[in-house]
Parts: structure tokens; C-alpha cells; sequence
């Protein structure tokens, strides 16, 4: 998860109309000019949704060990709304829990949510054309489409999986 936090500014850097809100009434919409990462962690009776703040300025050591942290308070019913809100973008993650896909609900008032399940080898065909094995991480997108069109989502996904191909795992 925090490799993907990182992508996530990233690619908000990259496409700044999915780092934005929007107002209740959906009239106004916000530029959000830093990189508020929201994960979603599952609790009896729903989901909470914590806040990594200031993204972009930490390691990924970092942001690790503050989602450890957000996690187990929101596990122990110990997170504020402090806590809880002034996020950008959220990640919601079944790779615990396994499937292929799902539809992630955005987060009010983001305008994107990516939905991650499980990495799982597959065989693809090489630069040669003979097939290799990959990890592949199957990644759902969900955008208002008041704010973003399908083919900039598209783009969006693509930079994720560009990001996460390069980023060099220990």
C-alpha cells in the first residue's frame, strides 16, 4: 500500500484534475494543491477511511508506518475526524481479502478512487513473443465523470501501471 500511496502522487502530479473536490452542491469545483492520501480499512459494521497527509514529502518508510499506525486506531475505534478527512484521493485495497476486480464507491467529495485487489502471476507474452511470467495487479478506477472524461481515466490507469512496473520493490 504505501508504494501505491506514492504512485498516487505521482500520478496526481502527473493528471491534476483528479486531485480535486467538489462542493456539496457539486457547483464549485476545488484544485487541491497537496497530496492527501486516503486508504480505506475494513472494521466491523464498514469501512473507515484514514488520511495520510503531505504525501509527497515523505519516504515511503514514512507513509508505512503511518498507515500501520491509522490502521490499528481505526481498528480500535481510536481515529479523530483530524484523522479522517482533508483527503484527495483514496485507495481501497481487496488484496487481503482476493478477487479480481470490484468497483470502488468514491470517497465524497474526491473525484477518484482506485480499487487494488490481489498481485498474482500470469503468463504473458515476452518482447520474443514467447510467454513469461508476470506479476499483475489488477487496478479498478472510479471518477466523476463530471470532472474527468474516460479516456483521461484511461490514461490515469496506465500511469499507475507505468509507475508500479518501474518502481523498484526490495
Amino acid at each position: 500500500l504505501p508504494v501505491l500511496v506514492k504512485a498516487a502522487v505521482a500520478v496526481l502530479e502527473q493528471y491534476p484534475q483528479f486531485n480535486c473536490s467538489l462542493s456539496a452542491d457539486g457547483a464549485t469545483l476545488f484544485q487541491k494543491g497537496y497530496y492527501n492520501i486516503g486508504f480505506a480499512v475494513d472494521v466491523p459494521g464498514g469501512l473507515l477511511v484514514p488520511v495520510v497527509q503531505n504525501c509527497d514529502g515523505k519516504t515511503i518508510d514514512e507513509i508505512s508506518g503511518e498507515i500501520a499506525a491509522l490502521s490499528g486506531k481505526a481498528r480500535d475505534k481510536g481515529l479523530s475526524m483530524v484523522e479522517m478527512s482533508g483527503g484527495c484521493f483514496t485507495i481501497s485495497s481487496l488484496g487481503h481479502i482476493g478477487g479480481t476486480a470490484f468497483t470502488p464507491i468514491i470517497n465524497a467529495p474526491e473525484v477518484a478512487i482506485l480499487g487494488v485487489t490481489r498481485t498474482r502471476d500470469s503468463l504473458v507474452p515476452g518482447a520474443d513473443g514467447h510467454p513469461v511470467t508476470r506479476s499483475l495487479l489488477p487496478l479498478s478506477l472510479s471518477y466523476d465523470h463530471r470532472i474527468i472524461n474516460g479516456a483521461d481515466a484511461a490514461r490515469c490507469v496506465v500511469a499507475f501501471g507505468e509507475f508500479l512496473a518501474a518502481y523498484q520493490f526490495d
